[in-house]
């Protein structure tokens, strides 16, 4: 029978009850009731009718004693026969054969005595467990499957119920006397507040997946999370209308989300043991799961400082958050909650980039090397980039006492890198050309470059809002005037064209550039640089280690002659 030879469905009745007799024995040998258990379960997945007698002999009581027994042999046994048994039964006698296993705490024994038990899990048992949860999961089917139904009296209630929870003191205290027309007026824009993208929500719970199990998330955050659904919703609610994390539609897209990941409706497979011990570590694991992930997804929208435009790409963030989490197997909720919330999108990010430098292979030592060798001439490029976007010039703004003021002045370096030419400049006019300039600041004479508060047009200002503005965009050059030290200081009108001045004069005086976007030029270049480099090795694996020198010969008698003259 276990080579496919004879089918299980040969077994006579009789054989049957007596092997089941052997389970329901108490004082029975320890090895034969592991083998009349496996016996059943092999009877129960193969035959319907032989699957019922099973059923209807063997009660769930039973197989919750052989569970019991600090035996991992009959234990993997008595939960083998157990997952045939509801994978034979229909929706309806699934639902209730797992309701009555839950009331006699089959979870909770599984998660203290079989997932943190002392000795290892098996393969078998892991591969069990997995298909009680898909099976338990399972149930959430029909709910994902079932769209809204906008005649039904009980789920608009529930509707109605989820608005009142958020809104219920300012509509029932504007409400108050107001017509039907006005009512239904108020209730449509505070659904709209609410995050559905229709004044009509039963349009949106129309889609399947989710359905009514979108509803059902949403009922149980804001029954058993209230404070947190209520601070979602209204802080949401006091948002630029931009910026906004819209509550309904983010838990519609969030539940099929959690679908996907959880494998709802999916059928089982076969070898699969990718169960998660949190499953078995509270009631309504799902629901429990998506009210810590609608709070992750508000906390990244935040750290996104998403629009509405961005949308799909909060939730692609969000997915990864969960897979990520999801992936380190957590063993209880809080385990879960503090990994995703620890995974935030800067990780994400950082993440990303790692994983892409290692699928490139840039992380090899000898493509490091490479870098480190490209690095000066990158930079060279960059400094004289930075000096022949000097010598262009740039329109300054003057700051004067009475803040910032329409006058213009243009600064630039002359061709041969010698001196600064500047001069002030009507606003409309075109660019003066270099030789007109009235004002010239020989480099040999600067000291050094001051930026920020160091500066001394800034330091006279004093810290108001707007200097702290201006702050991050202003830089000096300290020069000698005889005997005596003066600036010529300077607002850069953009963060660009701060960078781009303060790397150029960094590079007139011999000093590093060290700014945000000498590194970022640096890191393209050197991407670009190195995939260049390596175009030829595609596909070519490249080694951790270089390969070993062979030893010397042992003599160097193989020098050829030129001397002698050929034929």
């Amino acid at each position: 029978m276990e080579h496919g030879v004879v089918s299980w469905e040969t077994l006579s009745i009789p054989l049957v009850r007596k092997v089941v007799c052997y389970v329901n024995t108490n004082l029975m040998h320890a090895s034969v009731q592991p083998l009349a258990l496996g016996l059943l379960e092999s009877v129960t997945l193969s035959s319907p009718v032989l699957g019922q007698l099973v059923k209807s002999e063997v009660p769930l009581d039973r197989l919750l004693v052989h569970l019991q027994v600090m035996s991992q042999q009959l234990q993997t046994k008595a939960l083998a026969l157990l997952t045939a048994l509801l994978q034979g039964a229909s929706l309806a006698d699934r639902k209730h054969m797992l309701d009555y296993l839950w009331q006699r705490n089959l979870r909770q024994f599984i998660y203290k005595n079989i997932i943190h038990s002392a000795a290892p899990l098996g393969d078998e048992m892991a591969h069990h467990l997995y298909v009680l949860q898909a099976l338990t999961l399972g149930l959430l089917e029909p709910r994902m499957r079932t769209p809204l139904d906008p005649y039904s009296q009980e789920q608009r209630e529930q509707l109605q119920a989820l608005r009142q929870a958020a809104f219920e003191p300012e509509g029932e205290s504007s409400g108050t006397g107001l017509s039907a027309d006005r009512r239904r007026s108020l209730c449509a824009r505070e659904f709209r507040k609410l995050g559905f993208s229709n004044s009509n929500p039963a349009q949106d719970l129309e889609r399947v997946p989710p359905g009514l199990l979108a509803l059902d998330n949403m009922l149980y955050f804001s029954r058993h999370a209230p404070s947190a659904y209520s601070r979602f919703v209204l802080e949401n609610s006091s948002r630029e209308d931009k910026h906004e994390c819209p509550f309904a539609r983010s838990s519609i897209q969030l539940t099929v989300l959690l679908c996907e990941l959880l494998h709802v409706g999916e059928a089982c497979s076969e070898t699969a043991q990718d169960f998660s011990p949190m499953f078995f570590g509270q009631d309504q694991s799902f629901h429990e799961i998506f009210c810590v992930a609608i709070q992750l997804l508000n906390k990244t929208w935040k750290e996104m400082r998403a629009t509405h435009e961005d949308f799909d790409k909060v939730m692609q963030v969000v997915r990864e958050q969960l897979a990520r989490t999801l992936a380190l197997k957590p063993t209880s909720l809080e385990f879960f909650r503090s990994k995703v919330n620890a995974l935030t999108y800067g990780e994400v990010l950082r993440l990303r980039q790692t994983e892409r430098l290692h699928q490139e292979g840039t992380l090899a030592p000898p493509i490091l090397e490479l870098r480190e060798k490209l690095k000066p001439e990158l930079l060279g490029l960059i400094r004289q980039q930075r000096l022949l976007r000097l010598c262009e010039g740039t329109l300054f703004r003057k700051i004067s006492s009475r803040r910032r003021q329409d006058k213009l002045w243009f600064c630039c370096l002359s061709p041969n890198h010698k001196v600064l030419q500047y001069g002030d400049v009507e606003e409309g006019s075109s660019l003066p050309p270099p030789e007109s300039l009235p004002e010239q600041l020989p480099v040999a004479d600067i000291r050094a470059l001051v930026t920020g508060r160091d500066c001394p047009h800034i330091r006279e200002k004093g810290s108001g809002k707007q200097n702290k503005d201006l702050c991050e965009l202003a830089f000096s050059v300290s020069y000698d005037l005889g005997e005596r030290e003066a600036f010529l200081n300077f607002i850069a009108p953009s963060k660009r064209e701060f960078h781009l001045w303060t790397d150029g004069l960094c590079a007139l005086l011999g000093i590093a550039m060290g700014s945000e976007q000498t590194r970022l030029d640096l890191e393209l270049l050197l991407a670009m640089e190195t995939k260049l480099r390596l175009l030829e090795l595609e596909n070519v694996p490249i080694p951790e280690q270089p390969p070993p020198v062979p030893p010397p010969p042992t003599n160097f008698n193989f020098c050829y002659d030129c001397s002698i003259a050929e034929p």
